[in-house]
């Protein structure tokens, strides 16, 4: 059974994100706050269920959260930033968001920068842990990486319908060998990261066109 919390008697926020590692879409981020001492058996590392459970998990945590929120960065400002800040400028997004504000703050992976909202003309400091494999550990991380993957899952299928070839519907961004066969016969799309290795071979493709 994962955690209910990691901080004591703090109202406290799980944060993950999905796409990290894709060539192509946004990167996408969730922050949950459930109550205190809440219990769910089912929850869990979103890599570790299937589609359908998924989807049916995220209803479930949509309902019993205090609050969830989601944020997203393009794939414009991943080539602008690189994509390690861009997945922490993401749960930043998702966390200024809340409605309700978090006390602290515990994230997947071990790499995040200080959130510090500005209350009342002031920037509070939030504290936050990171925790490697922290989805498998923490029920409010477990959703939030639920609640990433379905929305950008959701995201990418909308985008497969404009762009057919590159099997988004199948590999949701991330290099499979079909992805890029794709990009070395029809080039990039607008929602390529071009700052990526796109073929594999070591170079940026960045003479591809648009």
């Amino acid at each position: 059974m994962l955690a209910s919390h990691y901080y004591e008697g703090k109202v406290e926020a799980g944060c993950d994100e999905a796409g990290r590692g894709c060539l192509a879409g946004s990167v996408y981020a969730a922050a949950v706050i459930f109550p205190e001492d809440y219990v769910n058996d089912e929850l869990n590392d979103s890599k570790q269920l299937t589609d359908r459970r998924r989807k049916q998990l995220r209803d479930i945590i949509q309902r019993d959260a205090v609050a969830w929120t989601v944020g997203v960065v393009t794939p414009d400002e991943i080539d602008q930033i690189n994509i390690l800040n861009a997945s922490i400028l993401a749960m930043h997004r998702a966390l200024d968001q809340l409605t309700v504000r978090p006390e602290a703050i515990i994230v997947d992976g071990n790499r995040f920068k200080p959130y510090c909202p500005v209350v009342d003309g002031s920037a509070v400091n939030i504290p936050h842990t990171t925790i490697v494999k922290g989805d498998g550990k923490y029920l409010s991380i477990a959703a939030a990486s639920i609640l990433a993957k379905t929305y950008r899952d959701d995201y990418m299928d909308e985008l497969a319908e404009q762009y057919p070839q590159y099997d988004w519907k199948s590999n949701k961004g991330y290099p499979t060998k079909k992805h890029r066969e794709a990009i070395r016969q029809f080039g990039i799309t607008p929602f390529h990261r071009k700052s990526f290795n796109m073929l594999g071979d070591g170079q940026l493709s960045l003479d591809f066109g648009e």
